[in-house]
């Protein structure tokens, strides 16, 4: 249905702008002209990344918004299909963990895609880019962020009808809010699950490092592949190292062989990432890692649900909480010890 409607669209390349709230479509429909004024002509110094999808512009309307635009590449029939699937997808989706669409343009050669703007960029960019060096992601912020990833994962594979396989978990598709909210974002690979089905088998897409090995080698896609990926995506946001890593003499290394050893001896201050220093909770790091590893089993079926993820990540976090309590109790009480002894 969504499909039909913005392919009839897409002829009117200078159509007024006109919202579809409150009626059958939650978005605005953008003219190329808006979009073209919003982001300078998508000038160089607008962008704010760039992927095998299309390129993302930062834009301000004319009412002041201000508006991502991702501009994707030369149309292909790939492309307008990545396309469909991810405004299709986007339409269908609310929770506070997703990027949700805003509007988009068809017409001609351009396809544009319209979301909020998220101000604190990707988790991509904390972690290994341009703002890695303010080391702006605490500890705190870092369990947010991981649950709330995982709480984005729930609805589509749990509330959403039919249910969603992202297929695309990765650092870069998660974006952050003013408040370092977690926005799962990039629909163009998704795939809807029919009633009843526990698994589809299809092409290969999505990211080197964080693809499960069923998927990987034989295209068996299913919500485990999400939850593969998304414990790829915990050891990397804990390490900040990156899913997979060159050493020397061109060897590769996957992030889950580098910390299982590591796992093993016992040495989980070497998993942190070290620009934290001392200050993490190592008893919450140890959970987080536990449940990576337990995401990243080897065979789909042992893996836990994210329902189950979001809940063992949650209860990792109180439980770390409820410590530092009774640890700060204790010292006060010593500290009125040692004034009533003086």
């Amino acid at each position: 249905m969504l499909r039909r409607w913005f392919c009839c669209f897409s002829g009117e390349l200078e159509a007024k702008p006109r919202s579809n709230k409150g009626h059958d479509y939650p978005w605005e429909a953008y003219t190329l002209r808006e979009l073209v004024h919003a982001t300078n002509n998508f000038h160089e110094k607008n962008k704010l990344g760039e992927g095998g999808f299309g390129t993302v512009y930062f834009g301000q309307t004319s009412k002041g918004e201000e508006i991502a635009v991702k501009r994707l590449k030369a149309m292909t029939a790939k492309t307008e299909m990545e396309f469909a699937i991810e405004v299709e997808i986007l339409g269908r989706v609310r929770h506070k963990n997703l990027l949700s669409l805003k509007g988009f343009y068809a017409g001609g050669d351009e396809r544009l895609i319209v979301y909020d703007y998220m101000p604190n960029l990707s988790l991509i960019s904390h972690l290994h880019g341009r703002r890695a060096a303010d080391l702006l992601l605490d500890w705190p912020r870092r369990m947010k962020i991981a649950i709330g990833a995982a709480e984005g994962l729930v609805y589509l594979h749990h509330e959403a009808s039919p249910h969603i396989i992202h297929r695309d978990i990765k650092a870069s598709n998660v974006l952050l809010d003013a408040d370092f909210n977690a926005k799962v974002a990039d629909f163009g690979f998704a795939k809807l699950v029919p009633e009843g089905v526990s698994h589809l088998t299809t092409r290969v897409k999505g990211t080197l490092g964080y693809l499960a090995p069923e998927y990987a080698m034989w295209g068996k896609v299913s919500e485990a592949c999400d939850v593969y990926s998304f414990g790829v995506l915990l050891l990397e946001i804990v390490s900040a190292r990156k899913p997979i890593e060159k050493l020397p003499g061109g060897v590769k290394r996957e992030i889950v062989n580098w910390v299982t050893p590591l796992v093993e001896r016992g040495r989980w201050e070497h998993v942190a990432d070290p620009r934290l220093g001392d200050k993490f909770d190592k008893a919450q790091l140890r959970n987080v890692v536990m449940v990576a590893l337990r995401c990243t089993n080897g065979r789909p079926e042992n893996r836990p649900p994210m329902l189950e993820v979001v809940e063992l990540l949650k209860s990792g976090v109180r439980e770390g909480r409820t410590k530092e309590v009774v640890v700060m109790k204790k010292e006060m009480r010593e500290d009125d010890d040692d004034g009533w002894r003086d």
